[in-house]
């Protein structure tokens, strides 16, 4: 498994940091881990999965 970190996925998609960390609040990107400052990881997988449904219902 590969984790990504906020600014990761937030290049990754083309979107704000903020944007990632509302997605993660909302339940639509799962965090599987903390980083040691507290900082969510997110699995790669998971955000590719995101980015293709995203793109799919109209983009992100």
């Amino acid at each position: 498994m590969s984790l990504m970190n906020v600014e990761e996925v937030a290049d990754y998609l083309g979107i704000q940091e903020i944007r990632v960390q509302r997605l993660q609040r909302e339940s639509l990107l799962t965090a599987k881990e903390k980083d040691a400052q507290g900082e969510p990881l997110f699995d790669k997988t998971d955000v590719e999965r995101y980015k293709q449904l995203a793109e799919r219902l109209g983009g992100i």
